[in-house]
C-alpha cells in the first residue's frame, strides 16, 4: 500500500527538509506547501534542495494566517496535487515542517494496511469538546469572521460584538453538523477524493471560509459526510497547554516520546538535535503495526499541567503573578505564629526552640527590625533584615521565608504593634498554626511610662489592631489552626496551654513539659487595667482579669482553650 504525505511549511526549513527526507527515503511521495508569506528567495532555496526528485512536488502557495481560511486552501491545493500526480497513493498523511516521525514509516504503512478503509481524523461535535479556547465554541460556526484575530484583534472583537447584538446567525449549508478536531489527519484516498470532488463543495467552502479556525473543522466535518469508517483520533501526537498553545518537545522528552509509540509527534523544538538524531527509532526496536500509546505522554503532561496551573505549595511563579489565588497552597509547609507569648514570658524564643526543635525567630514584622533567629542580619535565601525590603512586599517575605527553610517548621512572634499586612494571608493559610494570648500587649504597655491621654490612645490603637486580627482568625474563611486565650485564662494554667501547643508543632519526640519559661510579674496588671477602664477603655477581654493589686489570677474559673480549624 502506498502512503503519501502533505507538508505545510512556513519556517525552520532545515528541520522541515530533514523531516521530508525521512518520508521520501521511505518511498512515500510528498507534496509540500510553503506559506506565501515566506520571501521568494528563501522559498526558492528550499525548493532547490529537492530539484529533480520525482517523488516530491510543490503546490501553489497560499497565505496561511492562523485562524483563517488559507490553511485549508493550502491543504486542499496540496491534496489535489497528491491525488492527481500519484494515483497509487491509498492513504494521505497531513504533516507540518515541525512534525517528526518517531517510528519508521514502514511501521506506519503496515498499521494503515491493517486498516485499509479507516480514516484517522479527530472529529467531535462542539457539544462534546471542552478544549476550544477563546470563548468561541458554537459561535465559531454561527458568526462570520472576516478579520484576523491576531492581526486585527480590535476589528475582530467589535465585529463579533456587532453580530451578537444584531442576532446574526451564520447557518451551515444542507444538513451538515460542524465537527471539531486536530488539524493533523490521515485520510483514505476515497474519502479525500470525495471531499474534494463533492458537488456542493463550493457551498461548503463558502461557509467555512468565514468560520473561525476552519482548519480545525473543515475536513473534520466533511469526513463525516464521506467516510465509511472514522476513528476519531489523530496519528500525530500534539499537545496543547491551558492557553491553547502547542507544547514543544525538548530533548528531555526523548524517553516519553519513545514510550508513547506514536508514529509522529508535533511540535519538536528546532534546536533539539538529540531528538532529530534519535528518531525515527534508530535503536532497532521493532513495534510492527502496534497502535500508538499516547496515554504515556498524556499522564506526564497532565501532572505537569496540574503543577503548572496550581503551582507548588508556597512557590509563587511568574506565570501566576499577579492573579492571587492561582496557587494551590499559600506557603510551602507548616509554620507557627505566637502573639503575646514573648510579652508575658522571658526568654520565650530559646525555651520554644529547646522544647520543639523548631527554628524560632523573634518579631519578624516589628516596626524597626526584622528579628531573625539569633538576630542574623540575613537569613536563608538571602532574606535581609532590612525593614524597608520586608515591607515592600510582606506576603512575599513570609512565603519566601517558609519556602527557603521548608525542611523545618519555623516559628515567629507577633504583637499588635507589628506590620499587619499578612493577617488574612495567615488566617486563610491551612499551613499556619496561630496561638494568641489576647491582651498580652498590656504587659509591656504597663511598663511603658505612658500617662493620661497618651496611654489611652496607645491602648486604643493596640486593642483595635488586635481585635481586627482576632476577627480574621475567627472568620468563616479562616483555615489556619488557631488557639486563642484571654490573658487571665492563659495565666491561670500556663503549663497546660503550652503543652497543647508544643504537642501540635514539636519536631522532637513528644514528652510532658515540667517547666515553663519564667513569666513576667502580672501582680500590678490588675490596677493598670482598672486605670484604663477609668479612662474610658471598654472592658472587652480585660473583664475577667482581677483588679486587686495583690493577685493576678482571674476571679472566675477559667475556660478551656478552643481550637479553630
Amino acid at each position: 500500500m502506498t502512503l503519501g504525505a502533505i507538508f505545510l511549511v512556513h519556517d525552520n526549513f532545515e528541520r522541515a527538509a530533514q523531516s521530508v527526507q525521512i518520508w521520501q527515503d521511505a518511498g512515500c511521495p510528498v507534496v509540500i506547501h510553503v506559506d506565501a508569506t515566506v520571501p521568494h528567495a528563501e522559498y526558492s532555496s528550499f525548493k532547490a534542495r529537492f530539484a529533480g526528485v520525482d517523488s516530491i512536488r510543490f503546490c501553489t502557495r497560499h497565505r496561511c494566517e492562523w485562524g483563517m481560511w488559507g490553511i485549508v486552501a493550502a491543504t486542499q491545493e496540496a491534496a489535489e496535487v497528491m491525488l492527481s500526480d500519484y494515483p497509487d497513493v491509498q492513504h494521505v498523511y497531513l504533516s507540518s515542517g515541525s512534525c517528526l516521525p518517531l517510528r519508521p514509516i514502514s511501521e506506519l504503512r503496515s498499521f494503515l494496511a491493517s486498516h485499509p478503509s479507516t480514516d484517522f481524523i479527530e472529529s467531535a461535535t462542539t457539544a462534546d469538546v471542552s478544549w476550544a479556547k477563546g470563548g468561541l465554541q458554537t459561535e465559531r460556526f454561527t458568526l462570520r469572521f472576516p478579520f484576523s484575530w491576531k492581526k486585527h484583534r480590535k476589528f475582530f472583537d467589535r465585529y463579533v460584538d456587532f453580530q451578537r447584538r444584531l442576532g446574526v446567525r451564520h447557518k451551515p449549508p444542507g444538513d451538515i453538523t460542524p465537527h471539531l478536531g486536530s488539524q493533523w489527519w490521515c485520510l483514505t484516498r476515497r474519502t479525500l477524493s470525495s471531499i474534494l470532488s463533492d458537488p456542493d463543495r463550493e457551498k461548503f467552502d463558502r461557509f467555512f471560509r468565514k468560520t473561525w479556525i476552519p482548519d480545525e473543522s473543515y475536513f473534520q466535518t466533511m469526513a463525516r459526510l464521506h467516510s465509511t469508517t472514522i476513528e476519531s483520533r489523530s496519528l500525530t501526537y500534539s499537545k496543547f497547554d491551558v492557553s491553547g498553545k502547542p507544547h514543544l518537545f525538548y530533548e528531555d522528552h526523548i524517553p516519553l516520546l519513545r514510550q508513547s509509540q506514536c508514529f509522529v509527534a508535533r511540535k519538536i523544538w528546532p534546536s533539539a538535535d538529540a531528538i532529530y538524531a534519535t528518531f525515527p527509532n534508530n535503536r532497532g526496536e521493532f513495534l510492527g503495526d502496534s497502535a500508538p500509546r499516547p496515554s504515556v505522554i498524556e499522564r506526564e503532561f497532565a501532572k505537569a499541567e496540574y503543577r503548572h496551573n496550581l503551582g507548588r505549595p508556597g512557590l509563587f511563579m511568574q506565570s501566576k503573578f499577579p492573579w492571587q489565588g492561582w496557587e494551590k497552597d499559600v506557603t510551602a509547609r507548616g509554620y507557627s505564629v505566637f502573639q503575646g507569648f514573648s510579652q508575658i514570658f522571658e526568654d520565650f524564643e530559646d525555651w520554644l526552640a529547646s522544647a520543639t526543635g523548631c527554628v524560632v525567630h523573634g518579631r519578624l514584622f516589628a516596626p524597626t527590625q526584622v528579628e531573625f533567629e539569633k538576630r542574623q542580619r540575613t537569613f536563608a535565601g538571602a532574606l535581609s533584615d532590612n525593614v524597608a525590603l520586608r515591607d515592600y512586599n510582606p506576603s512575599a517575605f513570609l512565603t519566601n521565608l517558609v519556602w527557603n527553610v521548608r525542611d523545618h517548621r519555623q516559628c515567629f512572634q507577633m504583637t499588635p504593634e507589628d506590620n499587619q499586612s499578612n493577617t488574612w494571608l495567615m488566617s486563610k493559610d491551612p499551613n499556619a498554626h496561630i496561638s494568641v494570648i489576647a491582651g498580652a500587649w498590656l504587659v509591656p504597655l504597663a511598663r511603658s511610662g505612658y500617662h493620661g491621654i497618651e496611654l489611652r490612645r496607645a491602648a486604643a490603637v493596640l486593642q483595635r489592631r488586635e481585635s481586627e486580627f482576632l476577627e480574621a482568625l475567627r472568620s468563616p474563611w479562616a483555615k489556619a489552626t488557631v488557639h486563642i486565650w484571654s490573658l487571665a485564662e492563659f495565666a491561670d494554667m500556663p503549663l497546660e496551654h503550652l503543652q497543647l501547643v508544643v504537642d501540635e508543632i514539636s519536631e522532637l519526640p513528644q514528652k510532658s513539659l515540667t517547666t515553663v519559661p519564667r513569666m513576667a510579674d502580672l501582680s500590678k496588671l490588675g490596677p493598670f487595667i482598672q486605670k484604663l477602664r477609668n479612662q474610658g477603655m471598654p472592658a472587652g477581654f480585660m473583664s475577667d482579669f482581677a483588679v486587686d493589686a495583690n493577685t493576678s489570677m482571674p476571679k472566675k474559673s477559667p475556660q478551656r482553650p478552643y481550637l479553630v480549624q
